[in-house]
């Protein structure tokens, strides 16, 4: 701080010589059209402050150093206010009980050690209202006296997915003042919302709900796994409420509590019992299934039908009296979720797992905003529960290995297993019959051909038949971990649609191919064969993926 006091006056000089506009250029973009309540941490010379005042913006100018303050505030916008404060600690910041639409920390970060910069992300978090833009840009180079810590920018990467911020910005730039040693990196993070408040709920539960267990944050991974992966399996709709199978809730908490028991031996409870209250005889003789055997459309037999039937229902059972119970609206002593549970006896008749028979368990209940939300964000939400749980671990003094958690916590859906498609392909060829690349419309030769994803594995963990499709290897590689575009998608139509019938409704896989379908697509009713309608419900997932995750589009290289 001695630095920025003793030599305020030719700062001063040097902020204000820089135009703000010229400074702030790549991310102006994700400026709100309509000006808020913006802070500006370590505001300096109020160059920043009175830009954004001159936007309309109602600005908090934070600058610790006194000289430099004096300064800038003889010569400030009427809509800016100055306070003294300091990173991390940022005490009278937060005694306003303000949130903020914008944050911005231009040329500070760098002036907090490691210890400090974990805290005060923390708390800077807290203060963004939701929707808010969080901008922060580092110097790289000499310190020049002035004391910088260096900055990985993975380091903020990896605190923003922990607060549950999304990525809205990166770049990294030259000096403004042509300082050739001197580069800068610059973030923009935002609190998502969509304007319902299902975000900020969400939030609140995994990052600031009290936790006795791992159950809270097992219910809201299970919600968000089905939100995105398995829309099409909500019975109801209204303007408030989305209800789901309370049975496909408690397959989920099974397929996600199954290798953690079982394999890994996690706790889950910080007393002794480890917190497998739930898990009883069913449960682990189930322990010969992976997660990928318990995906929708399988069928059971015998005694493995009446222990998965079984081990469902000690699951509701416990869902509805731990986490669903307990997971509350802020300030309120009122649940989030409902749930009526039904007792299901199967005995030892064969048991698939679909819609209906899932529906036998009873009703689970989300708020619609909620379910959107979860949907909708599910590829920052997940990590963020994930990180929450290990730090849930560490807390109870259950100390393992980084692998363990790695390992355990991992959950794959599925596996990129296609060698069932192959198979299918191969019995198509082996009589003669002529199956086509779906992208290019060209001949697959011999065995010198893929099975693509057609919505990438790497970013949309879906194994299911209706969306692994025959092309030859040249197209594959182009196409990658891409998403098809619109026009793509309706150049192939009929090659897909065929592929389907040919592939899988003529063949015994249909049943599955079907039920897979309808789990997975939005649009997609009960007992729908019409191939038709599925390319439609295709389609609509394919912009959801794009809105979504920002998915790159992809075009095939032969046109038909």
């Amino acid at each position: 701080m001695n630095y920025y006091q003793q030599n305020h006056q030719a700062l001063y000089a040097q902020y204000t010589s820089i135009e703000p506009e010229q400074l702030h250029q790549p991310w102006l973009h994700l400026l709100p059209t309509v000006p808020g309540i913006a802070c500006d941490l370590g505001a300096g010379s109020g160059r920043d402050a009175n830009w954004l005042a001159a936007l309309g913006w109602d600005v908090t100018a934070v600058e610790p150093c006194q000289a430099l303050r004096a300064l800038a505030k003889a010569n400030s916008h009427a809509n800016v206010c100055w306070l003294d404060d300091t990173l991390p600690e940022l005490k009278r910041v937060r005694a306003l009980g303000q949130r903020y639409n914008l944050i911005l920390i231009s040329a500070v970060w760098m002036h907090l050690s490691p210890p400090q910069r974990a805290r005060a992300f923390r708390i800077v978090s807290e203060l963004l209202a939701p929707g808010g833009l969080l901008v922060m840009s580092v110097r790289h180079g000499p310190d020049d006296g002035r004391q910088f810590f260096d900055v990985p920018i993975g380091e903020l990467q990896a605190q923003a997915r922990e607060r549950a911020l999304s990525e809205a910005l990166y770049v990294k730039t030259g000096d403004a003042l042509g300082r050739g040693a001197v580069y800068w990196e610059t973030l923009c993070l935002r609190l998502l919302d969509d304007g319902t408040g299902g975000l900020p709920l969400l939030r609140h539960i995994i990052v600031n709900d009290n936790k006795s267990s791992t159950y809270k944050l097992g219910l809201l991974r299970v919600l968000s796994r089905i939100a995105e992966g398995a829309p099409g399996m909500v019975l109801n709709r209204t303007d408030n409420t989305v209800e789901i199978p309370f049975g496909l809730v408690g397959l989920y908490w099974l397929k996600l509590y199954l290798p953690l028991i079982t394999k890994h031996g996690l706790r889950q409870h910080p007393n002794s019992d480890r917190g497998y209250g739930f898990a009883k005889e069913d449960f682990y003789f189930l322990k010969k299934f992976s997660p990928f055997d318990l995906n929708l459309g399988a069928t059971f037999y015998g005694a493995d039908a009446a222990a998965l039937v079984g081990a469902i229902r000690d699951c509701c059972a416990n869902i509805k009296a731990m986490p669903a119970h307990y997971i509350q609206y802020p300030g309120q002593n009122r649940p989030v979720f409902e749930c009526e549970r039904e007792t299901v006896r199967n005995g030892n008749k064969p048991f698939q797992l679909n819609k209906e028979s899932l529906a036998r368990f009873g009703l689970f209940r989300v708020p619609a905003a909620l379910w959107q939300t979860l949907g909708q964000y599910a590829c920052w939400v997940e990590p963020a529960i994930v990180t929450e749980w290990e730090a849930l671990l560490a807390g109870w003094e259950a100390r393992y290995s980084g692998d363990i958690y790695r390992r355990a916590l991992e959950w794959n859906e599925g596996k990129r297993d296609t060698n069932q498609v192959r198979g299918r392909i191969n019995t198509l060829t082996g009589q003669g019959e002529v199956v086509r690349c779906v992208w290019s419309d060209k001949t697959l030769k011999g065995d010198a051909y893929a099975v693509d994803h057609c919505f990438p594995w790497s970013r949309w963990q879906n194994n299911d038949l209706w969306n692994l499709l025959p092309a030859t290897l040249s197209v594959n590689a182009n196409k990658s971990d891409k998403l098809p575009s619109a026009p793509q998608l309706h150049h192939s139509r009929d090659l897909i649609i065929d592929w389907w019938q040919r592939g899988y409704m003529e063949s015994p896989m249909s049943e599955m191919f079907l039920i897979q379908a309808e789990a997975a697509l939005p649009l997609m009713g009960s007992n729908t064969s019409d191939l038709g309608d599925l390319y439609e419900a295709v389609c609509h997932q394919r912009v959801t993926l794009k809105t979504n995750q920002q998915l790159a589009e992809w075009a095939c290289i032969t046109p038909r």
